[in-house]
């Protein structure tokens, strides 16, 4: 029995990570507060093609990213979208350290110390990974 208006067919999974869970940024940030920005951006330039270890929710996208290993190219199960406080020029240290892990995220927001959460919703996030409570 088949209920009316009911769609079962596969759709999209979205999901939304903070540079911050995604990757371990605790040294770069303790830099940001305690002596600001210009610190820690001239401290993200200096170390750009350092690749960053692994964050709280690395393991969990690895495996997420995973499931489109099975997947028609055309039709993925998930996809990985970062969302970052970092500046666009900044994050260009984040970027380096996904393409050495082959990650597969090509979608990203740079909000320059901006929130996060509400580019969750425009992104049509179905979940939202963050190293915040």
């Amino acid at each position: 029995m088949s209920r009316v208006g009911y769609d079962n067919s596969p759709r999209l999974l979205n999901v939304a990570v903070t540079s911050r869970a995604l990757f371990d940024l605790e040294e770069s940030h303790a830099i940001y507060e305690r002596d600001g920005i210009e610190a820690y951006r001239a401290f993200q330039f200096a170390h750009e093609d350092d690749v960053l270890a692994p964050g709280i929710a690395f393991p969990v996208v690895r495996k997420l990213l995973a499931l489109n290993d099975s997947a028609p190219d055309v039709a993925p199960r998930v996809e990985v979208i970062l969302l970052s406080r970092n500046s666009a020029d900044t994050g260009l240290r984040i970027f380096n350290s996904i393409q050495h892990y082959g990650l597969d995220i090509v979608r990203a927001t740079f909000t320059s110390g901006e929130p996060t959460w509400p580019y969750a919703a425009p992104f049509g996030t179905d979940l939202f990974l963050s190293a915040n409570p």
